[in-house]
């Protein structure tokens, strides 16, 4: 995030109009987060070194150049000026080297531009959170998604084709039950079907629809995606359920982060038995106090045990 230019601008002004010793304004960045290596070996004394202007530059491009661009200094100095209310009598009034006018000019530009900035960011603020508010809006009742899977289970459409159609199925019983939802995405080269936010963790969703159980390649591949996330959580979500082979692999003596889900779970959730919420919340109950990641959502029984 890059500080505003036209607040930078008008902060070297104030800066420029506050401070006469450039001693001063060095002093005044090292009390806002300019380190000692940012502002050694500059020319400030003498008639060779650095104008006031110059230094002010040269400070303001080492901390644009910083890998945070500067935000916490700037941002620092940004709420010392705004609140400003000291003018040195021994430059200001005896020397007459600064302006008081000139300064006070300066300091009341500086907080109308912040006023214009914090009434910019609130709209912005509050246009993203409508929007998100009308994304997590469910878009069909329980009755069209119930109408919609049992209508896949009975068509010849392409396992493809079901996929996706799963993936917004799922989507939808999330807004349904008031969770999070995020859409499918890519990140490095990975495929991410979606995830879904529940008590204050991101699940990561892998979708399939296959003729068979899932087997060990596509459940290890996802498990792979998962541990390479900040403290990653998965349900994988199997239509036609999992092989005892590879619920057996990925808890034997392995962190349990994934969850399975199959098309039996999902009908209870489609038929109204417990919303998605309820659903994960029982499964998840299962594996932190169990150990067992693929259970009935209703009687807590081990699956394919």
């Amino acid at each position: 995030m890059n500080f505003p230019a036209d607040i930078k601008g008008c902060m070297k002004d104030c800066i420029l109009s506050l401070f006469w010793p450039r001693k001063d304004i060095v002093a005044f960045f090292e009390k806002h987060g300019c380190t000692k290596a940012e502002v050694s070996g500059l020319q400030i004394e003498g008639e060779t070194g650095l104008k006031r202007h110059e230094l002010i530059d040269v400070l303001f491009e080492k901390l644009d150049a910083r890998s945070d661009n500067g935000l916490g200094p700037f941002r620092a100095m940004l709420q010392s000026l705004l609140a400003w209310s000291h003018f040195d009598p021994f430059y200001f009034d005896k020397l007459r080297k600064l302006d008081r006018a000139t300064a006070t000019k300066n300091l009341d530009h500086l907080k109308q531009l912040q006023e214009i900035r914090d009434a910019k960011i609130k709209v912005d603020r509050e246009r993203r959170a409508t929007h998100e508010a009308a994304r997590q809006q469910p878009t069909a009742t329980l009755n069209d998604l119930r109408t919609e899977y049992l209508d896949l289970l009975a068509s010849k459409t392409s396992r493809q084709q079901r996929g996706y159609a799963l993936e917004r199925i799922l989507a939808e019983l999330a807004r349904l039950s008031h969770l999070e939802t995020t859409e499918a995405f890519r990140v490095s080269g990975e495929q991410i079907d979606g995830a879904v936010k529940f008590d204050g963790e991101h699940y990561l969703i892998e979708a399939k629809w296959q003729e068979k159980s899932a087997s060990n390649e596509p459940v290890y591949q996802f498990a792979g995606k998962v541990s390479g996330k900040l403290y990653g959580r998965g349900l994988f979500i199997s239509v036609n359920g999992f092989s005892t082979d590879v619920i057996r692999s990925l808890t034997q003596g392995k962190e349990i982060q994934t969850i399975f889900v199959d098309g039996e779970d999902l009908i209870l959730v489609l038929e109204g038995h417990l919303n998605l919420r309820d659903m994960i919340d029982r499964k998840v109950k299962a594996a932190q106090t169990k150990g067992l990641i693929y259970v009935h959502p209703i009687s807590g029984a081990e699956k394919n045990a």
